[in-house]
């Protein structure tokens, strides 16, 4: 009788057969463990958040202007002539009633003496008419001449009177001529432009030509800024102004508001006004010309609850996320964080220094977790967290 036949199995056969199913149901729950961990990590870091703090709001107005001298005088001349002498050139510091040219005087030296010799010819006349009507007179007493002869006598008279009158004021227009052939100085300051060379002819027949530009001190000095209709009500005179110019971009500088010019100026239907700030210049270093970046400050908020104005913009891109989907115009709401939640908050706005916006009411209190928006995930991180891939 055949004994009945056991195949052995080797335990290193069933090893093999446990090992695969195990190795599976641990990368299964430990996939399991992680993509749960990592939702979690992502709920919580989907959100770019800020605390609603308190501190100083500062409302200001931009604008560009041009930084000019407060004095600033064209020197001209009010007769035609060639140059024949400069005593001043670009930058030079000069005195009040310093000469600084000189015309050829050669045609208005003729004219004055020309001048002169008339009335010398007038005087003579004048001299004559005079023994005439003495003479004229006598005669008439001693009934030798009629009264007509006397009367003509006395109208010659006045009018070589006249005659002389009228060549003494062409001797003083002659003299005050050559006087104008000497440029001088109206004011102290610097020469800031030349216009003119040696053995240039300026004509001043219709025009008063401009020869130098002469800046006042230079220590003190203004900008000439256009602020936009919608922004001048809020400016006043003595207002604190912050500006900085392209050559000291790491430098701020201070003026005061001095004048609201009433003029418009009307450019393609907008409107702006003329607002001069002046400033101290007390170091040299800001020069005429210069284009100042203006920052005028028209309210200053201290101490008040404000919010960022990123989180004035933010909107969820999944309405659904919201515990209320009401629709508000923009700046009037903002999301706070609740519970991994946006759920949004209604609120009245103030003032804004760009940066931060006032919180004039609402809900909203100190501490409160806004959002300012979404973090972005790569699509590597939006696919599956493990990606098995068997040979």
């Amino acid at each position: 009788m055949n004994k009945p036949h056991f195949r052995k199995v080797s335990s290193y056969t069933m090893s093999r057969k446990l090992i695969l199913p195990l190795v599976l149901l641990i990368l299964a729950v430990a996939g399991w463990l992680v993509w749960r961990q990592m939702g979690s990590a992502n709920q919580a870091n989907v959100y770019k958040t800020q605390a609603v703090d308190r501190g100083d709001i500062v409302e200001s107005i931009s604008a560009n202007g041009t930084l000019n001298p407060v004095v600033l005088v064209n020197v001209g001349t009010q007769v035609s002539g060639s140059i024949k002498r400069l005593y001043a050139d670009f930058n030079s510091v000069v005195k009040k009633d310093q000469v600084l040219a000189e015309l050829d005087p050669a045609l208005i030296e003729a004219q004055l003496r020309q001048d002169q010799a008339n009335l010398a010819n007038a005087e003579a006349g004048l001299g004559l008419a005079r023994a005439k009507d003495k003479r004229t007179r006598e005669l008439f007493q001693q009934k030798f001449v009629s009264q007509d002869a006397v009367d003509q006598a006395r109208q010659q008279l006045d009018s070589a009177l006249a005659q002389v009158d009228l060549a003494r004021a062409q001797v003083a227009r002659s003299r005050t001529n050559l006087g104008y052939t000497v440029i001088r100085s109206p004011v102290d300051g610097v020469v800031v432009a030349r216009n003119i060379d040696v053995g240039q002819t300026v004509a001043a027949s219709f025009q008063t030509p401009t020869l130098f530009q002469i800046a006042g001190d230079l220590k003190a000095m203004q900008i000439d800024t256009s602020v936009a209709e919608a922004d001048i009500g809020k400016v006043q005179i003595g207002q604190l102004a912050r500006f900085s110019v392209d050559t000291f971009i790491d430098r701020e500088f201070e003026a005061r508001v001095k004048q609201v010019r009433l003029n418009p100026t009307v450019q393609q239907n907008v409107v702006t006004y003329n607002v001069v700030l002046v400033l101290d210049n007390p170091e040299g270093r800001l020069m005429p010309g210069m284009t100042a970046h203006v920052q005028i400050d028209v309210g200053r908020h201290a101490n008040v609850l404000r919010v960022p104005n990123a989180a004035l913009r933010y909107q969820p891109k999944d309405q659904e996320k919201a515990a209320a989907g009401s629709k508000q115009k923009a700046g009037s709401q903002v999301y706070k964080l609740v519970d991994g939640r946006p759920v949004p908050v209604k609120i009245k706005t103030g003032a804004s220094d760009g940066n931060f916006t006032e919180v004039t009411g609402g809900e909203l209190k100190a501490g409160d977790p806004i959002i300012m928006r979404e973090i972005g995930q790569s699509k590597d991180t939006k696919s599956s967290a493990f990606q098995f891939r068997f040979m």
